[in-house]
């Protein structure tokens, strides 16, 4: 046996630490923080987080096909896919002209209902928003800012070499 493998454990998984996972941590994060913002949503308008997602892309991205919202909001295609169709039959969401490829058309939140979903509901992410970050101090908020657009940016960089 070599020195390398001496040294190491015999169980890869008795030094592996799930709490201090960076992966794991901010899965956590996230989801604890769309659970909370969901709240003013989920109850009142009947959205799962996929649909406000998709609201929420489409409100600030008006125009985007389902597969540009897929990539904007790192979501997998099939739930995007779903999330769309049922936002449509609820007069949420509408499709541009008819295609032979329905990704490729562009989507917008509708003039009446979306449009009113999205003016109402992003004021209430927006101020569970500000109540967490209020958690951090100026300085804080400014560095964590900075911290997870260089870690997005180095997760892209590394995503690349696959």
């Amino acid at each position: 046996m070599s020195k390398e493998g001496a040294t190491q454990s015999p169980h890869p998984a008795d030094d592996f630490m799930l709490e201090k996972f960076l992966p794991y941590r901010l899965s956590l994060l996230s989801n604890t923080i769309s659970g909370g913002i969901s709240s003013a949503y989920r109850k009142l308008y009947e959205l799962s987080v996929t649909e406000w997602r998709v609201v929420a892309i489409l409100g600030r991205y008006p125009g985007l096909t389902a597969t540009e919202v897929t990539e904007r909001g790192a979501m997998d295609k099939v739930a995007v896919s779903r999330a769309v169709k049922r936002l449509e039959e609820r007069g949420l969401v509408e499709r541009g002209e008819h295609d032979a490829d329905r990704r490729r058309l562009p989507l917008v939140l509708s003039p009446g209902d979306g449009q009113r979903l999205f003016r109402d509901v992003m004021p209430r992410a927006l101020a569970y928003e500000r109540q967490l970050l209020a958690s951090l101090s100026a300085e804080e908020r400014e560095m964590f800012g900075r911290l997870v657009g260089k870690l997005q940016s180095a997760a892209q960089r590394l995503n690349e070499k696959d």
